[in-house]
């Protein structure tokens, strides 16, 4: 199991990495129609399209990673008794909100999907097209949390630091 999520976490961050390259792409395809004098209809609107993408479909990746700011500083203070409810509130607390967010993300795509949302810009997308790329990425990131939430409650290591830092914070101990 551990192995199957891990895969779609990566799978999560490489289509992150897709999207950026997208961006790169929208970009330079704008300023050199520029130059050659023509203009790419849509390029800005796909380039935050693209943007937004990334962001949402790395968001599980940079969890699992250590990169996401966390309340590690705040959680350090505590030792003893008071930790462990700590975190198991706080890796709950985050588990809902990333619930919420997929879950109105979600609703987000079915909704303009049923009203034919369109794009304002002169390129007239459909908006649950880029929206798609949002609601996924939300509810990977919402299994990633989920997942930490169980780490937690099992007092599995988990991750909580960039490079060079500590990478896992070891399980708590139960005080007899």
């Amino acid at each position: 199991m551990r192995k199957a999520l891990d895969r779609v976490y990566d799978a999560a961050g490489y289509l992150a990495a897709f999207f950026m390259v997208g961006i790169l792409l929208m970009v330079l395809a704008s300023v050199v129609g520029r130059m050659a004098g023509f203009n790419l209809r849509g390029s800005d609107a796909y380039a935050g399209y693209a943007m937004a993408a990334a962001s949402f479909l790395a968001l599980a990746h940079t969890l699992k990673r250590g990169e996401h700011i966390r309340v590690n500083l705040f959680l350090e203070r505590f030792k003893g008794r008071l930790r462990r409810p700590l975190e198991l509130w706080c890796h709950a607390a985050g588990t809902f909100f990333c619930a919420v967010l997929a879950f109105f993300s979600v609703r987000l795509v079915w909704q303009s999907h049923a009203f034919n949302d369109i794009s304002q810009g002169n390129d007239a997308t459909p908006l649950w097209i880029p929206q798609v790329a949002m609601a996924l990425g939300a509810l990977v990131l919402l299994l990633a949390m989920a997942d930490e939430l169980v780490r937690v409650i099992r007092r599995r290591e988990i991750v909580t630091g960039g490079p060079g830092a500590d990478h896992y914070v070891p399980p708590v101990k139960a005080i007899e």
